[in-house]
């Protein structure tokens, strides 16, 4: 499972033209599910995201997490973060997992991270604009199969 971590200002994603649906402070999440991914890739992902300590705190450090500063997140998936482009110049999807595989994943993630925070979604599959005013900007890169 891969995922791209913005600390945002705001953020807002648009479903197939109109469906908004709006965070203020918080992360914006853009994740990919692999085939093999499991439980373990749900559990990594969702607690580096509550954890990743990427806010800054009175002193200016990048030192509070989403969970410190009271932040939302939005979740959409992306399955164009497993292309694979390493041949040609058209990236190749098939890293990617099928809807059947990955739909109960991303709901596992938005269940998990509900627990915790506030989160608004984009819907699997769907075409969705999403515009991310991203605060720093402060962008990183998680995957649960690279944990050392």
């Amino acid at each position: 499972m891969k995922a791209i971590v913005q600390r945002v200002s705001e953020s807002t994603v648009v479903i197939e033209g109109d469906c908004a649906r709006k965070i203020g402070s918080g992360l914006t999440v853009l994740i990919g599910i692999e085939p093999d991914d499991g439980a373990s890739d749900v559990d990594y992902i969702v607690k580096k995201c509550l954890n990743l300590r990427i806010f800054e705190d009175e002193f200016g450090k990048m030192n509070r997490s989403v969970l410190d500063c009271d932040g939302e997140i939005l979740l959409v998936s992306q399955f164009t973060l497993l292309g694979d482009a390493r041949k040609g110049n058209r990236p190749s999807f098939i890293g990617a997992a099928r809807p059947e595989t990955a739909i109960p994943l991303y709901e596992s993630v938005i269940a998990a991270l509900q627990k915790s925070v506030h989160v608004e979604t984009g819907v699997f599959g769907a075409d969705m604009q999403v515009y991310i005013v991203n605060n720093g900007p402060v962008t990183i890169l998680l995957d649960s199969k690279k944990l050392y």
